[in-house]
Protein backbone atom coordinates (compact mmCIF):
# COMPACT_ATOMS: atom_id res chain seq x y z
CA UNK A 1 0.00 0.00 0.00
CA UNK A 2 1.47 3.41 -0.80
CA UNK A 3 1.83 5.82 1.90
CA UNK A 4 0.20 9.21 2.02
CA UNK A 5 3.00 11.45 3.23
CA UNK A 6 4.87 11.38 -0.89
CA UNK A 7 1.60 12.42 -2.06
CA UNK A 8 0.96 15.13 0.88
CA UNK A 9 4.75 16.18 1.01
CA UNK A 10 3.73 16.94 -2.80
CA UNK A 11 1.00 18.84 -2.61
CA UNK A 12 2.45 20.88 -0.34
CA UNK A 13 5.40 21.57 -2.92
CA UNK A 14 2.73 22.09 -5.99
CA UNK A 15 0.57 24.93 -3.42
CA UNK A 16 3.90 26.25 -2.40
CA UNK A 17 5.05 26.81 -6.12
CA UNK A 18 1.33 27.82 -6.98
CA UNK A 19 1.92 30.84 -4.69
CA UNK A 20 5.44 31.83 -5.98
CA UNK A 21 4.17 31.96 -9.62
CA UNK A 22 1.16 33.88 -8.62
CA UNK A 23 3.35 36.53 -6.71
CA UNK A 24 5.56 36.64 -9.66
CA UNK A 25 2.57 37.05 -11.67
CA UNK A 26 1.30 40.15 -9.69
CA UNK A 27 4.52 42.20 -8.47
CA UNK A 28 2.71 44.97 -7.53
CA UNK A 29 0.23 43.76 -5.36
CA UNK A 30 3.22 41.17 -3.48
CA UNK A 31 5.05 45.02 -3.38
CA UNK A 32 2.30 46.87 -1.68
CA UNK A 33 2.04 44.72 0.91
CA UNK A 34 1.16 45.99 4.11
CA UNK A 35 0.35 48.90 2.66
CA UNK A 36 -3.45 50.11 2.81
CA UNK A 37 -5.23 50.09 -0.85
CA UNK A 38 -6.28 53.04 -1.75
CA UNK A 39 -9.70 52.71 -3.51
CA UNK A 40 -10.16 49.11 -3.47
CA UNK A 41 -14.19 49.84 -4.57
CA UNK A 42 -12.56 51.80 -7.44
CA UNK A 43 -14.18 50.94 -10.88
CA UNK A 44 -12.22 48.74 -13.58
CA UNK A 45 -10.01 50.31 -15.87
CA UNK A 46 -12.54 51.57 -19.39
CA UNK A 47 -11.68 48.63 -22.10
CA UNK A 48 -11.52 51.45 -24.31
CA UNK A 49 -8.79 53.42 -22.61
CA UNK A 50 -6.49 50.12 -22.06
CA UNK A 51 -6.87 49.69 -25.90
CA UNK A 52 -6.39 53.04 -26.83
CA UNK A 53 -2.49 52.95 -24.75
CA UNK A 54 -2.04 49.69 -26.08
CA UNK A 55 -2.56 50.97 -29.81
CA UNK A 56 -1.02 55.07 -29.49
CA UNK A 57 1.83 53.16 -28.33
CA UNK A 58 2.36 50.22 -30.54
CA UNK A 59 1.55 52.71 -33.47
CA UNK A 60 3.85 55.46 -32.34
CA UNK A 61 6.70 53.02 -31.74
CA UNK A 62 8.56 53.96 -34.73
CA UNK A 63 8.74 57.40 -33.93
CA UNK A 64 9.96 57.10 -30.29
CA UNK A 65 11.89 53.99 -30.36
CA UNK A 66 14.63 56.11 -32.76
CA UNK A 67 14.60 59.13 -29.99
CA UNK A 68 14.57 57.02 -26.60
CA UNK A 69 17.62 55.46 -28.57
CA UNK A 70 19.56 58.80 -29.31
CA UNK A 71 18.56 59.74 -26.06
CA UNK A 72 20.38 56.81 -24.13
CA UNK A 73 23.63 57.78 -26.33
CA UNK A 74 22.88 61.42 -24.95
CA UNK A 75 22.97 60.36 -21.39
CA UNK A 76 25.85 58.04 -21.40
CA UNK A 77 27.92 61.02 -23.38
CA UNK A 78 27.29 63.46 -20.92
CA UNK A 79 26.96 61.33 -17.44
CA UNK A 80 28.20 58.69 -16.03
CA UNK A 81 25.91 56.31 -14.81
CA UNK A 82 22.90 54.05 -15.87
CA UNK A 83 20.42 55.41 -18.68
CA UNK A 84 17.22 54.69 -16.82
CA UNK A 85 16.02 56.20 -13.45
CA UNK A 86 13.87 53.79 -11.77
CA UNK A 87 11.51 54.50 -8.79
CA UNK A 88 8.92 53.21 -6.91
CA UNK A 89 5.63 55.25 -7.34
CA UNK A 90 1.59 54.53 -5.88
CA UNK A 91 -0.43 54.01 -9.10
CA UNK A 92 -3.90 52.63 -9.74
CA UNK A 93 -5.62 51.50 -6.24
CA UNK A 94 -2.85 52.36 -4.13
CA UNK A 95 -0.54 49.14 -5.44
CA UNK A 96 3.30 50.14 -6.12
CA UNK A 97 5.19 49.79 -9.39
CA UNK A 98 8.23 51.06 -10.33
CA UNK A 99 8.47 53.81 -13.03
CA UNK A 100 10.53 54.15 -14.98
CA UNK A 101 12.57 57.58 -16.51
CA UNK A 102 15.13 58.64 -18.36
CA UNK A 103 18.13 59.70 -15.78
CA UNK A 104 18.37 63.34 -15.51
CA UNK A 105 20.01 63.83 -12.65
CA UNK A 106 24.06 63.22 -11.57
CA UNK A 107 24.90 59.60 -10.05
CA UNK A 108 24.50 60.19 -6.36
CA UNK A 109 21.87 62.86 -6.80
CA UNK A 110 20.40 64.05 -2.67
CA UNK A 111 16.90 62.55 -3.22
CA UNK A 112 15.57 64.06 0.07
CA UNK A 113 15.77 67.16 -1.39
CA UNK A 114 12.61 66.60 -3.43
CA UNK A 115 10.89 65.80 0.08
CA UNK A 116 11.78 68.70 1.79
CA UNK A 117 10.41 71.00 -0.74
CA UNK A 118 7.52 69.11 -1.30
CA UNK A 119 6.77 69.24 2.32
CA UNK A 120 7.50 72.83 2.45
CA UNK A 121 5.16 73.51 -0.82
CA UNK A 122 2.42 71.85 0.76
CA UNK A 123 2.33 73.29 4.20
CA UNK A 124 2.67 76.94 2.48
CA UNK A 125 0.37 76.93 0.34
CA UNK A 126 2.37 77.74 -2.15
CA UNK A 127 2.42 76.60 -6.06
CA UNK A 128 3.72 73.31 -6.87
CA UNK A 129 7.11 75.16 -8.61
CA UNK A 130 9.59 72.14 -9.44
CA UNK A 131 12.57 72.37 -7.83
CA UNK A 132 14.92 72.87 -10.81
CA UNK A 133 12.50 76.08 -11.74
CA UNK A 134 15.62 78.03 -10.46
CA UNK A 135 18.69 75.49 -11.28
CA UNK A 136 19.32 72.32 -9.64
CA UNK A 137 23.32 71.65 -9.61
CA UNK A 138 22.22 67.79 -9.71
CA UNK A 139 20.96 67.98 -12.64
CA UNK A 140 23.42 67.50 -15.74
CA UNK A 141 23.43 70.00 -18.78
CA UNK A 142 22.18 67.24 -21.50
CA UNK A 143 19.41 65.97 -17.95
CA UNK A 144 18.15 70.06 -17.76
CA UNK A 145 16.70 69.34 -21.44
CA UNK A 146 15.13 66.34 -21.44
CA UNK A 147 12.99 67.69 -18.37
CA UNK A 148 11.78 70.66 -19.95
CA UNK A 149 10.65 68.87 -23.16
CA UNK A 150 9.43 65.97 -20.73
CA UNK A 151 11.40 63.44 -22.90
CA UNK A 152 12.90 62.24 -19.68
CA UNK A 153 9.91 60.49 -19.17
CA UNK A 154 9.52 58.30 -22.66
CA UNK A 155 10.52 55.40 -20.92
CA UNK A 156 6.91 55.20 -19.06
CA UNK A 157 5.54 54.15 -22.17
CA UNK A 158 7.12 50.76 -21.30
CA UNK A 159 4.66 51.21 -18.56
CA UNK A 160 2.10 51.73 -20.20
CA UNK A 161 2.65 48.61 -22.16
CA UNK A 162 2.42 46.89 -18.94
CA UNK A 163 -0.29 48.36 -17.62
CA UNK A 164 0.45 49.88 -14.84
CA UNK A 165 0.29 53.51 -16.27
CA UNK A 166 -2.24 54.99 -19.05
CA UNK A 167 -1.44 58.00 -21.55
CA UNK A 168 -3.62 60.04 -19.98
CA UNK A 169 -4.23 60.35 -16.44
CA UNK A 170 -2.97 61.47 -12.36
CA UNK A 171 0.77 61.92 -11.99
CA UNK A 172 2.12 58.82 -10.35
CA UNK A 173 2.90 60.00 -6.94
CA UNK A 174 5.68 58.95 -4.59
CA UNK A 175 4.90 56.74 -1.22
CA UNK A 176 6.09 59.78 1.39
CA UNK A 177 3.59 62.04 -0.70
CA UNK A 178 0.87 59.73 -0.53
CA UNK A 179 1.69 59.56 3.38
CA UNK A 180 0.25 63.60 3.44
CA UNK A 181 -3.05 62.67 1.12
CA UNK A 182 -6.28 62.93 3.26
CA UNK A 183 -9.13 60.44 2.93
CA UNK A 184 -10.99 62.50 0.45
CA UNK A 185 -7.92 62.90 -1.89
CA UNK A 186 -7.50 59.01 -2.14
CA UNK A 187 -10.73 59.25 -5.31
CA UNK A 188 -7.34 60.06 -7.31
CA UNK A 189 -6.06 56.72 -7.10
CA UNK A 190 -9.40 55.12 -8.69
CA UNK A 191 -7.32 56.24 -12.17
CA UNK A 192 -4.29 54.71 -13.52
CA UNK A 193 -1.10 57.26 -13.48
CA UNK A 194 -0.59 58.70 -16.58
CA UNK A 195 2.47 60.67 -18.66
CA UNK A 196 0.51 63.36 -19.31
CA UNK A 197 -3.39 64.67 -17.30
CA UNK A 198 -6.07 67.27 -16.84
CA UNK A 199 -3.63 68.52 -14.47
CA UNK A 200 -0.29 68.27 -16.23
CA UNK A 201 -1.67 70.91 -19.11
CA UNK A 202 -4.40 73.11 -17.27
CA UNK A 203 -2.39 73.29 -13.97
CA UNK A 204 1.11 72.61 -13.99
CA UNK A 205 3.40 74.90 -11.87
CA UNK A 206 0.14 77.54 -11.14
CA UNK A 207 -2.11 74.94 -8.47
CA UNK A 208 -0.58 74.23 -5.28
CA UNK A 209 -1.13 70.74 -3.88
CA UNK A 210 -4.53 70.22 -2.88
CA UNK A 211 -5.55 72.35 -6.17
CA UNK A 212 -3.53 69.33 -8.37
CA UNK A 213 -6.07 66.57 -5.87
CA UNK A 214 -9.36 68.12 -6.69
CA UNK A 215 -8.51 68.20 -10.74
CA UNK A 216 -7.19 64.82 -10.55
CA UNK A 217 -10.56 63.80 -9.02
CA UNK A 218 -12.22 65.89 -11.85
CA UNK A 219 -10.31 63.76 -14.12
CA UNK A 220 -11.13 60.69 -12.47
CA UNK A 221 -15.16 61.80 -12.27
CA UNK A 222 -15.66 62.77 -16.06
CA UNK A 223 -12.53 60.75 -17.58
CA UNK A 224 -13.81 60.19 -21.34
CA UNK A 225 -12.39 59.47 -24.70
CA UNK A 226 -13.07 62.80 -25.55
CA UNK A 227 -11.05 64.94 -22.63
CA UNK A 228 -8.33 62.24 -23.19
CA UNK A 229 -7.90 63.28 -26.81
CA UNK A 230 -7.86 66.62 -25.82
CA UNK A 231 -5.56 66.31 -23.18
CA UNK A 232 -3.44 64.35 -25.83
CA UNK A 233 -3.81 67.45 -28.69
CA UNK A 234 -2.73 69.80 -25.93
CA UNK A 235 0.09 68.32 -24.29
CA UNK A 236 2.67 69.21 -27.07
CA UNK A 237 1.79 72.84 -26.98
CA UNK A 238 2.12 72.78 -23.51
CA UNK A 239 5.64 71.07 -23.71
CA UNK A 240 6.97 73.79 -25.90
CA UNK A 241 5.83 76.64 -23.57
CA UNK A 242 8.01 74.97 -20.84
CA UNK A 243 10.76 74.78 -23.12
CA UNK A 244 10.36 77.93 -24.01
CA UNK A 245 9.94 79.51 -20.43
CA UNK A 246 13.31 77.53 -19.44
CA UNK A 247 15.26 79.31 -21.97
CA UNK A 248 13.93 82.34 -20.46
CA UNK A 249 15.01 82.06 -17.44
CA UNK A 250 18.35 80.69 -18.43
CA UNK A 251 18.79 83.72 -20.33
CA UNK A 252 17.70 85.98 -17.08
CA UNK A 253 20.12 83.58 -15.11
CA UNK A 254 22.74 84.43 -17.77
CA UNK A 255 21.70 87.93 -17.64
CA UNK A 256 21.69 88.64 -13.94
CA UNK A 257 24.94 86.97 -13.39
CA UNK A 258 27.10 88.97 -15.84
CA UNK A 259 24.94 92.00 -13.74
CA UNK A 260 26.56 91.03 -10.90
CA UNK A 261 30.05 90.09 -12.09
CA UNK A 262 29.60 94.13 -13.65
CA UNK A 263 28.78 95.14 -10.42
CA UNK A 264 31.46 93.07 -8.48
CA UNK A 265 34.25 94.79 -11.12
CA UNK A 266 32.86 98.22 -10.43
CA UNK A 267 32.84 97.99 -7.14
CA UNK A 268 36.70 96.95 -7.05
CA UNK A 269 37.67 100.14 -9.70
CA UNK A 270 38.18 102.49 -7.28
CA UNK A 271 40.25 100.41 -4.72
CA UNK A 272 42.48 99.52 -8.11
CA UNK A 273 42.80 103.29 -8.76
CA UNK A 274 43.88 103.75 -4.79
CA UNK A 275 46.23 101.16 -5.22
CA UNK A 276 47.90 102.18 -8.88
CA UNK A 277 48.07 105.89 -7.10
CA UNK A 278 49.86 104.30 -4.26
CA UNK A 279 52.68 102.81 -6.25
Amino acid sequence: MTSAYPLSARRRRFESLGSWLKMKAQPEARQADGEKHLGSGAPPIPRWKRACDLVLTLLSSPLWLPVAALIAIGIKLHSRGPILFKQLRVGYRGTLFTCLKFRSMKVGADQARHKTHLERLIRSGAPLVKLDERGDERVFGFGKLLRATGLDELPQLINVLRGEMSIVGPRPCLPYEYAAYPEWAKKRFEALPGLTGYWQVYGKNRTTFYQMIQMDIWYVEHCSPRLDFLIIARTPVVVARQFIEMLVRRRWRAADTGQTVDSAADAQKPELVKNLVGR
